[in-house]
């Protein structure tokens, strides 16, 4: 790292070295579901568009206008781009869990109205904002999250906490299935403004102790560690070890600049991990957020039956999801993300083939797919938080976020262009290539992170 960056800094180095001490307690288990009941409502309201489609408004025109459909899916992704780059810039100037509670206040509050209104371009632009939120939350938890995490399996502890988003994702798919023949969308929006009511559980929870000492707010970092440490004593009943100093040198106090996300060593690792996850989010969301449409416009289901068989494909994510929990920390990140995108590639290449004659056939091939894609994602969150700095950590998990989110733009249009002037298969094989660019980025220029410290990655 610059050493113009660095100093040492016993104090910032002592709460990193009490944090690693830490030993897996109650007290993370708390914080984990706290802040991942944040990320379930998130994966919630996030699908919920998808599943609303079919029961659209008629007078509206959607159904039908491959092209407006697009558009309507993709509006949420312009907002999600702007909630994570402003996200991540935000959560490092004014605190993790600050940006957490904003943005639950803005996607779900906005939810409630969307269920309200009478006009597609006020429901459009609604999703904009709710989208803001939606995309700021994901990145600056997952920030949270590793860094109230120790070194050893760090992979399966952040990753265990994300698979809440799926299981949202499947959860929003078995309501949505359940609510809309009945109630219409307007009840599922509703739903959605359910995670306000979290905001008392995030507000007594400690900020990270990390962020507070790299931003030079030593006492308040000194407060935070010792409130975590009291809590994990209290619950484990045994003494805390020794904190062992890294004896490197820890980050001076400074503002984390954009540009430093494009110097030095961080010029790579930006520009690899935007790329996989522009891939990553151009498959996942261009096929789940299509598949309900699809089901119904071009094979001719019902509504209902549309969206039982969407709660499959989401279900294998989330098994996908579970799986790289446990073998990130074993294999790596790299093996596991580039691994994973090569043979999504190959799934797609033959759904393309052979999958596009039937709805079942399309689902199986789906399924397989979103179980490997979903994994791919999950594994980015962990894996991006890794390769920054403290005073960076949640711009750079956020510019990822907003990579990803700029596929989740592209996809879902790609996919309604595709539909308006070709076919089916075209659809896939262009996810394939998508995928397979995924996959070779990865393979050719990741770092591996496994069993190292936040602090050693960052030099």
């Amino acid at each position: 790292m610059n050493t113009t960056q660095q100093t040492l800094s016993p104090s910032a180095d002592a709460i990193n070295a009490r944090m690693e001490r830490l030993p897996m307690s109650r007290w993370h288990i708390k914080a984990r579901v706290i802040v991942g009941a944040v990320t379930f409502f998130d994966g919630f309201d996030q699908l919920m568009i998808a599943y609303s489609l079919p029961d659209l408004p008629g007078h509206w025109g959607v159904l039908g206008n491959s092209a407006l459909t697009g558009w309507v899916i993709a509006v949420g992704g312009i907002g999600m781009l702007l909630g994570a780059l402003g996200g991540g810039w935000l959560a490092d100037r004014i605190g993790r869990l600050n940006v957490i509670q904003l943005a639950l206040v803005i996607y779900a509050i906005t939810s409630l109205i969307m269920a309200f209104t009478n006009s597609l371009e006020v429901f459009m632009s609604l999703r904009v904002v709710q989208g803001i939120g939606l995309g700021a939350e994901v990145p600056v938890a997952a920030a949270y999250i590793g860094e109230i995490a120790r070194t050893h399996k760090r992979g399966r502890f952040v990753l265990l906490y994300e698979t809440i988003f799926p299981i949202g994702l499947v959860v929003s798919a078995i309501v949505s299935s359940w609510v809309v023949p009945r109630w219409g969308y307007e009840v599922l929006f509703m739903l959605g403004a359910l995670p306000v009511l979290l905001v008392p559980a995030l507000h007594h929870l400690p900020e990270s102790p990390r962020w507070l000492a790299a931003r030079g707010r030593l006492d308040d970092a000194e407060k935070s560690m010792a409130r975590i440490e009291g809590e994990v004593v209290a619950r484990t009943g045994q003494p805390l070890p020794e904190p062992r100093p890294t004896d490197l040198m820890a980050e001076a106090p400074t503002r984390a600049r954009v540009r430093e996300l494009f110097e030095g060593v961080y010029l790579r690792r930006t520009l690899m991990l935007s790329t996989i996850w522009l891939c990553a989010y151009f498959v996942n969301y261009g096929i789940a957020s299509w598949l309900p449409t699809l089901y119904k416009n071009h094979f001719g289901l019902s509504v209902g039956t549309s969206l039982h068989y969407s709660i499959f494909t989401t279900l294998a994510g989330l098994v996908g999801c579970i799986m790289v929990a446990f073998l990130i920390d074993n294999l790596g990140r790299r093996i596991c993300i580039a691994g994973a995108m090569a043979l999504c590639t190959g799934t797609l290449a033959l759904l393309a083939a052979f999958g596009t004659n039937s709805a079942l056939a399309v689902l199986g091939w789906s399924a397989a797919a979103a179980l490997l894609v979903f994994s791919v994602n999950m594994a980015l969150y962990v894996y991006t938080a890794e390769l920054y700095p403290t005073r960076m950590r949640a711009m750079g998990a956020s510019f990822g976020g907003a990579a990803g989110r700029l596929g989740i733009i592209i996809g879902p249009l790609s996919v309604g262009w595709i539909l308006a002037n070709g076919t089916l298969s075209w659809v896939f094989v262009v996810f394939a290539v998508v995928a397979g660019i995924g996959a070779v980025t990865v393979a050719l220029f990741a770092v591996e992170t496994k069993e190292r410290t936040l602090e050693e990655i960052s030099e």
